[in-house]
């Protein structure tokens, strides 16, 4: 819950790097709440199968848009790939399959040209 609490408060910042963990454990708590939003919305009939989802699961998903972006950028950045390797996800099939494989990479354990090692930082406090 922590690391969620982390990237929702780091909600657009695109700067500096981000662990693994800090991904996954965003990523992991968006599909929980995801899923149960969209019980809610099933029980309250606002779910549309036309549509693809309910309201509350909708709003869900914008409000969580640009801090997934954000903390996809700054995972890519501590592999030490620019941002701009997210564009990935736009090819489709293989393109979301790289970004996976680059997301499980562990990051530069020296410091690089977007910040210093998050796990050093942390490790030492």
């Amino acid at each position: 819950m922590n690391w969620y609490i982390k990237v929702l408060k780091n909600y657009a910042v695109f700067s500096g790097r981000a662990r693994r963990k800090e991904l996954w454990y965003f990523f992991l708590f968006n599909i929980i709440v995801s899923a149960v939003l969209g019980i809610i919305d099933g029980t309250t009939g606002s779910f549309g199968i036309e549509g693809g989802g309910g309201l509350l699961t909708a709003v869900y998903a914008l409000a969580v848009f640009i801090p997934g972006m954000a903390v996809a950028v700054r995972r890519l950045h501590d592999t030490g790939r620019s941002g701009w390797w997210g564009l990935l996800a736009l090819i489709p099939i293989i393109g979301p399959v790289i970004l996976v494989v680059l997301f499980m990479l562990d990051g530069k354990p020296e410091s690089n040209q977007y910040g210093e090692n998050p796990k050093a930082t942390i490790e030492s406090t």
